[in-house]
């Protein structure tokens, strides 16, 4: 309890100044998600306290985050639209995926797997960061403008064909679903088709154009439409907030510029009595657990999103724990990566029955609460604590708040996410790979590959894409560098220092290889070409492996392919130097002693050299 309370004064004035900074971008997260504000103060709340109590890095501030956002918002969107637009309906099936993505990183931290979360290549993490800016900033542009595509009526009712047809293939497909189609029921059917009505129409109508203008393609579509329907008023308030954050850091950086920009432009909204849309009503109380999310359960209805889930766990564990590093580097201390996943885990699942959106550790949080004095865990708790403050004293106040300004401080958020530093290093890497006519970085290439499909694809197969590009462009390389280490040379070319004394009438009939590296899936093409490489005259290989640490199941197989086609010509084989793990895979399968008997193998060269001088002759 000591250690716990060591710095309560330092830990007090960091843990509220982070929390008043996490406020407006609570907020914003929320809005952005599509859950609304509320949501977004849960998480900040619950996240912020929980993370903190159980988690490995004494100084993290957790809470809703740009690319926890960014993932959320489309697994949202999706679940609604699915529901038939109802957010109600879907709200509890979201909630589901979201807790299931806090437990898997439980898991992730009791299974020790936080180690390994630093093995994700640097391209697929820039583009990532990259794209998610993207879609934070091509999303912002609609409400910044004040156009909202559902209140829009006449581009709603360009979906009113599709909508009808949605609705009548539903009351289809309800009437097949309760039996075998007959005559009474297409009479049924066709009594239901009353029940497309002007409200119901204009309702799915609603839904489709919400999901025709959601995600980055989709509000690119809309901007058009958007620029005919601008809200000077919106668009001001939103330049207006973008604005003072920009221009307050250069005047200070000790007062939250965002914080600053949230208040100005709100109250000149609220002072001015100016016609503004505000953000949805933010609830008076404590907040209540959706107990829905355990009294609906359905596993059929949770099914299609487990990978998602999954997804989400692993980009809320590597957010965290490079935010882990960044607090390791100004505090000078050593983070524990699994108890923090562990931590972050149980705030994201207490968040998501709560009604919160998911989130990770906050860089910029986390920053301001250490250079504020914070160095326990008590400061990200205080953070938690001074959010839910602020949300039971001020939560009728925080209602009046503009969507525009939330806008516009996203805005700022997509520029400041991106990884500019990957994107100035783009002409200076070494380019690699010919793709048609270019030549470019293959690091370049994984890095676009990951930012393109991530913004106008999705977010989740684009990180498992540029996952598999980098891996196998990676194996590749390994293979590459091996081949040139152990390339088939005969002793006349290239010699080590002990076969200096090899005898001069045997070269002919001797042929030796040199293996330098692991012989792995990587490298078999180049290995598998020793056969045609072998002079006619050669009776006798030495193939030296005390340099070949490793051997996997594709290299044991190329090896036993290249054994038996020189067996077939009445080749002996000489193993040199045969470490253990090759040689234990090598007899598992009976290589050892089948093809190769213990005779032939050899520790050293100068035991097979003994061996060649008193077996083979000079026939050449």
């Amino acid at each position: 309890m000591k250690t716990f309370f060591s710095n309560i004064k330092g830990d007090a004035f960091g843990g509220i100044t982070a929390g008043i900074v996490a406020l407006p971008l609570a907020l914003a997260f929320g809005v952005s998600s599509g859950l609304g504000p509320t949501a977004g103060l849960y998480g900040a709340i619950f996240i912020s306290f929980f993370a903190a109590l159980f988690g490995g890095t004494s100084t993290q501030i957790s809470g809703p985050t740009a690319p926890m956002t960014a993932v959320s918002m489309i697994v949202i969107a999706g679940i609604i639209a699915s529901n038939d637009g109802d957010i109600a309906k879907a709200l509890p099936i979201i909630l589901t995926v979201f807790l299931l993505a806090g437990l898997i990183q439980v898991g992730l931290g009791v299974l020790g797997l936080g180690k390994y979360i630093r093995y994700i290549p640097y391209p697929v993490v820039s583009g990532f960061m990259t794209a998610i800016g993207v879609i934070i900033l091509l999303t912002q542009i609609l409400p910044s403008l004040g156009y909202y595509p559902k209140e829009d009526l006449e581009f709603v009712n360009t979906f009113n064909a599709e909508a009808k047809q949605i609705i009548l293939e539903k009351i289809l497909k309800d009437e097949a679903g309760s039996g075998p189609l007959v005559l009474e029921n297409f009479k049924e059917t066709i009594n239901r088709s009353s029940e497309i009505t002007q409200n119901s129409i204009l309702k799915e109508s609603k839904t489709l154009a919400a999901k025709n203008t959601s995600g980055a393609l989709g509000a690119i579509k809309a901007i058009p439409k958007a620029l005919q329907h601008i809200n000077w008023l919106e668009l001001i308030l939103a330049m207006g907030t973008i604005i003072i954050i920009y221009g307050f850091k250069r005047i200070t950086k000790s007062v939250p510029s965002t914080l600053v920009a949230l208040i100005v432009m709100s109250g000149i909204a609220v002072s001015f009595n100016l016609k503004y849309r505000p953000i949805e009503e933010i609830p008076n109380g404590l907040p209540i657990p959706n107990l829905q999310i355990f009294t609906n359960f359905s596993l059929s209805s949770i099914t299609p999103y487990v990978f998602t889930a999954l997804t989400l766990a692993l980009l809320g564990a590597i957010d965290s724990l490079l935010t882990s590093v960044v607090a390791d580097n100004m505090t000078k201390t050593k983070h524990k990566p699994n108890k923090e996943l562990i931590g972050q885990g149980i705030g994201n699942s207490i968040a998501a029955i709560f009604g919160g959106i998911p989130g990770a550790g906050a860089t910029i949080r986390t920053v301001v609460n250490i250079t504020s004095g914070g160095k326990t865990k008590l400061s990200g708790m205080i953070a938690g604590i001074m959010l839910l403050v602020i949300l039971l004293g001020l939560g009728p106040v925080a209602s009046q708040i503009p969507a525009a300004v939330l806008a516009g401080i996203l805005i700022t958020v997509g520029i400041g996410v991106m990884d500019y530093k990957g994107l100035k290093a783009i002409p200076a890497l070494p380019k690699d790979i010919k793709v048609g006519p270019l030549k470019m970085s293959s690091e370049v290439l994984i890095m676009l590959i990951v930012l393109l499909l991530s913004t106008f694809w999705n977010l989740v197969y684009a990180v498992g894409i540029g996952l598999v590009i980098a891996s196998l462009m990676f194996m590749k390389k390994i293979g590459d560098l091996t081949a040139k280490g152990s390339d088939v040379k005969s002793l006349k070319e290239d010699i080590w220092a002990d076969e200096d004394e090899f005898p001069e009438n045997l070269k002919e009939e001797v042929f030796i290889k040199h293996i330098e590296g692991p012989l792995f899936f990587g490298s078999t093409s180049d290995f598998q070409a020793l056969t045609l490489q072998i002079p006619k005259t050669a009776k006798t290989i030495i193939l030296r492996l005390g340099r070949m640490p490793y051997l996997d199941q594709s290299g044991l197989y190329t090896i036993e392919d290249m054994l038996l086609e020189l067996k077939k010509n009445d080749v002996t084989i000489l193993f040199v130097g045969l470490l253990e793990q090759p040689r234990y895979m090598m007899e598992r399968i009976g290589i050892i002693p089948n093809f190769i008997s213990n005779k032939y193998i050899f520790n050293t060269f100068h035991d097979s050299l003994n061996w060649v001088k008193s077996n083979v002759k000079d026939t050449n």
